[in-house]
């Protein structure tokens, strides 16, 4: 008795479950859905700063004088620093908080964003662009915990679903306003826009969330446990599918505005307003699925997985045989319908394999596995580019991705643990 009276009183001192409703016998406060908003905001924004050199690198490239094979390395610069704080924020996210973690990557991201726009040589760019991606990694794993803390089974699929939208629209903002940006202020001071937006949140989400504890969240890890991926065989498999996925997906983030520039004669803002399609249909097929799973059960993740990684390889290829704006007008949207829906199937799956008090870890982990494969997408392409000087090739080179996702999914026995 003691023990339940404790607990009635901890959750009426939760700041809005008196508001909220039960479901399945949990308190579900409204304040659920402040937690969704910043933790997509934050998502958004985190995309947006790392996306912003697809649109500007070809100006950039010129001012730094830098040839198109090698545009790729401030992209692989960054995304060098975020594989290993992915890792490191997904263990602190389990042992310290996700709002702690989340204040630790925006406000230092923002920063070292504001100071990429002043990039005058290639070594100073190399080393902002590691500092934004060790600062920007460690968000994506105290996101999904927030999520997975305030959001029960029954109703997860949708909020994973709406928070993984954040990346498409991160998409859509970068190539919507940077470009223009870069017209107006240059593509320094784009940067410096961004730079201050997302350290001025950062600090903004933490005053929200601190004094704000989940009615649901785990108790803390004990321990940290870098191992967790290795030592599950389905875990394993997840980590390998998504980063054979996410060399499709980013590949045509990175790439496709350049090629198409280089290629087809298009204008910076002509092919930035095709992948603003890219991304819309990316923003509205995730929140979609979310809801479907949500209706048809965590059970049928692993046919779903199947089934939109071999329809993307297949959209690669069609789209890799295109060579006019009316059609990539078209199938451009297409595409982004079947590059990202995957992300929120994907992510709930690992979480609840994991379990939640390891959420962080597992998420954390296998995002940094999934996210090598942007690392080594950029240059890969870039030389398969410079090496045949042809878009089909290029986007053949990126179907390869998730046509082995689907093959990897084959041995996974999905189970949840939660």
């Amino acid at each position: 008795m003691p023990g339940a009276l404790l607990e009635q009183e901890r959750r009426r001192s939760i700041p809005g479950a008196s508001t909220g409703q039960t479901v399945d016998g949990i308190v579900k406060p409204v304040f659920r859905w402040t937690v969704l908003l910043i933790s997509w905001l934050a998502v958004t924004l985190t995309f947006t700063d790392r996306l912003a050199w697809a649109s500007v690198a070809v100006e950039a490239g010129r001012t730094l004088g830098l040839p198109v094979a090698a545009l790729g390395v401030f992209v692989t610069a960054f995304y060098s620093g975020y594989v290993i704080s992915n890792a490191v924020g997904g263990l602190s996210s389990d042992r310290f908080g996700s709002e702690r973690v989340m204040l630790c990557s925006l406000v230092p991201l923002g920063l070292a964003t504001f100071g990429f726009g002043f990039t005058t040589s290639i070594t100073y760019g190399l080393l902002m662009q590691a500092i934004m991606g060790l600062a920007a990694g460690a968000n994506h794993a105290a996101t999904v915990k927030l999520i997975v803390s305030w959001f029960g089974l029954t109703e997860r699929g949708r909020a994973m679903g709406l928070l993984t939208s954040a990346n498409s629209f991160g998409v859509v903002l970068a190539n919507a306003i940077v470009p223009s940006l870069s017209v107006s202020i240059g593509w320094g001071g784009a940067y410096n826009v961004l730079g201050l937006i997302t350290s001025v949140f950062g600090l903004a989400a933490f005053l929200i969330l601190r004094h704000r504890p989940a009615p649901q969240a785990p108790a803390p890890s004990p321990r940290f446990d870098p191992m967790l991926v290795f030592r599950n065989r389905d875990l394993t498999l997840l980590g390998l599918a998504g980063f054979c996925a996410m060399w499709g997906t980013w590949g045509v983030a990175f790439w496709a505005n350049a090629l198409m520039t280089r290629q087809f004669g298009m204008t910076p803002v002509q092919a930035g307003g095709l992948l603003a399609l890219f991304g819309v249909a990316g923003m509205v097929s995730k929140p979609a699925l979310g809801f479907l799973l949500d209706l048809i059960g965590s059970n049928k993740k692993k046919p779903i997985l199947i089934c939109v990684f071999t329809t993307f390889a297949a959209a690669l290829i069609i789209y890799s045989g295109l060579d006019s704006i009316g059609e990539f007008t078209i199938a451009t949207p297409l595409l982004g319908l079947v590059a990202f829906i995957y992300t929120p199937v994907l992510v709930a799956s690992v979480s609840e394999v994991a379990g939640p008090q390891q959420t962080g870890t597992a998420v954390g982990i296998t995002n940094a596995i999934w996210q090598l494969g942007s690392v080594i997408v950029p240059i890969a392409i870039g030389v398969v580019f410079s090496a045949t000087g042809s878009f089909q090739v290029a986007f053949l080179a990126l179907a390869a991705g998730p046509l082995l996702a689907a093959l990897l999914m084959l041995p996974v026995r999905y189970k949840a643990a939660v």
